[in-house]
């Protein structure tokens, strides 16, 4: 994480990347490099070691799914922000489960797209909220549930951490509607992913959903 996030932009479209730049770059953000497909994401990230990818998910050449797992295996430690125009569970599902941190729409406002390049690099995950409520809605079909992790071994206060999560909340956001700080809100959040067996807060919604710590619309 630093001050001024460094971030490249993976797209094959070069306006959208010039878009992309102009955008960020007004608001304090260092575009370090850019790239035209997900071969040439994957060579720009190991030469550049950008803080964030803008990775678009179909491209020529190698996809951003494809790029994406390639950046995640080698162990880089930037994060992967995914941008589509296409709001489709099997992107959704592929991008989370081979280690994106987010996933955006291309219809995006620019002030959200550069907060959530920050809060990715924060080391915190976004999720659109729409692709939230998706991912709530294909969990909740299945008639068995993908976790079975008993919650008496949280805390209330990390009772309370989850289902904020559970909401949709960043850690940000949980620190301010707790009144604590980021970093006492990390360490909640990480003692809770280690006590349910939790990847990620995209499995952190769903148990929070599952277990009717959240319920929709609450």
């Amino acid at each position: 994480m630093t001050g001024r996030p460094r971030v490249l932009i993976a797209d094959d479209q070069e306006l959208i990347r010039t878009g992309f730049r102009l955008i960020l770059t007004a608001r304090g953000i260092d575009v370090v490099g850019e790239a035209g497909d997900g071969a040439e994401a994957v060579a720009a990230t190991r030469r550049l070691r950008p803080d964030v990818v803008l990775m678009d998910i179909r491209m020529p050449t190698m996809n951003g799914l494809d790029a994406t797992r390639h950046i995640v295996d080698s162990g880089e430690t930037c994060r992967v922000l995914m941008l589509t125009t296409f709001d489709l569970d099997r992107y959704v599902y592929a991008a989370l489960s081979i280690g994106a941190s987010g996933f955006l729409l291309k219809d995006v406002t620019a002030d959200h797209l550069a907060a959530a390049v920050r809060l990715v690099d924060t080391g915190d995950a976004l999720l659109a909220p729409s692709i939230t409520r998706r991912l709530v809605q294909r969990y909740a079909r299945r008639e068995a549930p993908a976790v079975h992790q008993d919650l008496t071994a949280l805390t209330p206060r990390e009772h309370e951490v989850l289902t904020l999560l559970g909401r949709g909340l960043s850690n940000t956001e949980l620190a301010a509607a707790l009144t604590l700080s980021e970093a006492t809100v990390k360490t909640h959040v990480a003692r809770i992913f280690a006590k349910l067996g939790l990847r990620d807060r995209a499995q952190a919604v769903v148990l929070a959903y599952e277990t009717g710590l959240v319920t929709p619309g609450s």
